[in-house]
């Protein structure tokens, strides 16, 4: 085929080359929003012991320090 035969292609003008690009974005921000699979169920929180004796406040060491060093 020689040059005068082939169809003339449009050049690429900066309206449509916006135009695609805000197009690409939102296909992928619903591609993002689709989900993908069965959702697992969210884990049960972990029970802690209720202690028997003073509500679980225990006078340890570490809280000693703090109050010395908490002294005004």
């Amino acid at each position: 085929m020689s040059k005068s035969q082939r169809p003339e292609q449009a050049p690429l003008s900066r309206r449509t080359l916006f135009a695609g690009a805000g197009t690409l974005g939102a296909v992928a921000a619903a591609a993002a929003l689709i989900p993908r699979g069965p959702m697992e169920a969210p884990a049960a929180p972990v029970a802690r012991p209720v202690p028997t004796h003073g509500g679980g406040y225990s006078l340890t060491d570490h809280v000693q320090h703090y109050y010395k060093t908490a002294r005004v």
